[in-house]
């Protein structure tokens, strides 16, 4: 799989921009603030539907237009596809497939298959629990589109049962208080949240290895990696990814804690309050990891994603491989190591502000990127 073909309206800094891509490595090179990390993200974007810089989708709109759109020609096999995001903000994004319409955007999941190594990534290890949770279900998805539906009803079923917590605690404390309507928003939550975090149990076992053996081949310190899923369902709950015995398990869990939710107005219950716990020997990374342990541990969860994207495709095809800015923050192991591992890949994108950044197992096309002007070179 590889992308072939990049075209921006709107998007970011750019008010129009058209960029070919060629097999193997190509490395967008210019200083900070030109626009190189804005194509990687417009690449992200068209693989995900969402930045990974940003939560919202009004920064990726160009200043004083109305909308942007980011178009891609991806090569999966012996076929050619042609995806298109309409990105309005304040309104639903459109998408097209082969210049037609499809019914929602998120049916263009899976076309185009991208792993985006970034700075940010640190926040994997170092940050809050969201940064996990997205990354888990953020690769859920990538590997089965499906779950983006289940992933967009638990949030929807999450808020309604928010705001329905809240005016029945007032309800109750009232005196007045009838609670059947929120039982019918927990079976809700516990069907939804059964789904979703089965599929999280499994793919949790199915990185621990992975990881474990990118983490070694990365970095120069002692391991081993552990993944452990912290779930609030509790330590007594046996986490097995069957969704009958975990919605019997979200049900049970939301009836103990009806009182306390009651009292806070919050789903205290669910997949939106789980964590991945990661830890670096007998200690967890988060608080123990040095820096370069930090790095080596988000990179070493980025890698085993990739690696099993690769092994489960069904084509055959590899994801798009992504290196935004990667190398500056590494030392020079590091950076060899990594250089090394992701060589070979199918497509690779690099961003450097110098081409001294891109180490020398990564040569190859070259696009220079000035003031939101792109300028090949080889």
């Amino acid at each position: 799989m590889r992308l072939t073909h990049l075209s921006l309206r709107d998007f970011r800094s750019y008010t129009e921009v058209e960029l070919e891509l060629e097999p193997g490595v190509t490395s967008l090179v210019g200083p900070n603030g030109q626009g190189k990390t804005n194509l990687v993200e417009a690449v992200g974007y068209l693989a995900t539907l969402s930045s990974h810089r940003v939560a919202q989708d009004a920064p990726l709109v160009r200043l004083g237009a109305p909308r942007a759109v980011v178009r891609g020609n991806v090569a999966r096999g012996d076929r050619a596809l042609l995806v298109e995001i309409e990105i309005t903000p304040g309104k639903a994004n459109r998408a097209r497939l082969n210049r037609s319409p499809v019914p929602r955007a998120r049916e263009v999941l899976g076309i185009l298959r991208t792993v985006l190594f970034a700075p940010e990534d640190l926040s994997l290890v170092k940050g809050d629990p969201g940064e996990r949770r997205r990354f888990l279900d953020d690769l859920l998805v990538v590997r089965t589109p499906r779950l983006a539906g289940v992933r967009a009803d638990y949030d929807r079923v999450l808020r309604q049962r928010n705001a329905l917590l809240k005016s029945a605690g007032a309800n109750v404390r009232a005196g007045r208080g009838d609670l059947r309507t929120l039982e019918v928003w927990d079976a809700h939550l516990a069907t939804t949240g059964a789904q979703l975090l089965g599929a999280r149990l499994a793919l949790v076992e199915s990185l621990r290895p992975l990881v474990d053996k990118a983490y070694d081949a990365v970095s120069d310190s002692a391991g081993p990696t552990a993944l452990e899923y912290r779930c609030s369902l509790g330590d007594d709950v046996a986490l097995v990814p069957d969704q009958d015995v975990l919605s019997a398990a979200l049900l049970n869990q939301v009836a103990a804690l009806r009182r306390s939710e009651l009292e806070r107005g919050v789903s205290l219950v669910g997949p939106h309050r789980d964590d991945l716990l990661l830890k670096l020997g007998p200690l967890p990374a988060k608080g123990y990891a040095s820096h370069g342990e930090s790095w080596s541990y988000a990179l070493a969860l980025r890698l085993a994603a990739y690696d099993l994207l690769r092994s489960d495709s069904e084509d055959g095809g590899e994801p798009v491989l992504v290196l935004d800015d990667v190398f500056a923050e590494l030392d020079t192991a590091r950076r060899e190591r990594l250089a090394g591992m992701v060589a070979g890949a199918e497509q690779v994108l690099v961003t450097a502000a110098v081409p001294q950044d891109v180490p020398e197992a990564l040569a190859g096309a070259r696009v220079d990127v000035m003031a939101g002007e792109v300028r090949r070179i080889r």
